[in-house]
């Protein structure tokens, strides 16, 4: 009776272990998986910061040696100048158009004409949890000063005077604005709530 309990036990062992080496197995394939998918993606925003700052590069470059109101990005999409925030060191270019692929490579306007226009220019950019593109407008405070530079290198400058968010399906960032003044409207996602960050300033 003995020896029969103890070859089930045995048994038992050994299947346990067989199971512990199977689960030990998928956990480390899994871990694999998954710093596989953090490495990409990492890799993915590196590389379209780098894209960025060689997009504004060649813009830089190619506003020395010409006189163009607007300037040509490699799949034929213009920009609309540059943004810059010194206290958050934001220093990127502006496409003049919006879709999912050029925001993963720079901010872009998508509403509102030119800083030298009465009106409200609107200008989305993506918000990585990080430091790079509009993370980081959250940090700024009313009186902090936005930088505009058109194809021209002329500057404009900007002064928030307010920082809400909004339900996503809230237009009214876009639409609510003294028609007498130059506004600017930055938009981003808080990733946490799914609202959007609004940050407005003016001339």
């Amino acid at each position: 009776m003995n020896q029969i309990l103890d070859t089930e036990t045995k048994k038992q062992k050994k299947a346990n272990k067989i199971f512990f080496k199977f689960q030990f197995s998928i956990s480390i394939f899994i871990i694999i998986l998954l710093l596989i998918f953090i490495f990409s993606y990492f890799y993915s925003l590196q590389k379209n910061e780098k894209a960025s700052k060689n997009l504004i590069g060649n813009y830089n470059i190619y506003r020395l040696y010409n006189n163009y109101e607007q300037s040509s990005y490699t799949n034929g999409n213009n920009l609309f100048g540059i943004i810059e925030i010194p206290k958050i060191n934001i220093y990127y270019p502006i496409f003049s158009n919006l879709n999912e692929e050029l925001l993963k490579v720079s901010p872009c306007k998508f509403y509102g004409k030119s800083p030298t226009s009465n009106g409200n220019i609107c200008i989305a950019g993506h918000n990585y949890n990080n430091s790079m593109f509009f993370s980081n407008i959250y940090l700024l405070e009313k009186n902090d000063q936005i930088y505009l530079y058109d194809n021209k290198n002329n500057k404009f400058i900007y002064t928030v005077f307010d920082l809400y968010e909004v339900d996503e399906s809230d237009l009214t960032p876009i639409f609510n604005y003294n028609t007498s003044s130059r506004e600017l409207t930055l938009v981003t996602c808080n990733n946490y709530t799914k609202n959007r960050i609004i940050v407005k300033a003016k001339q």
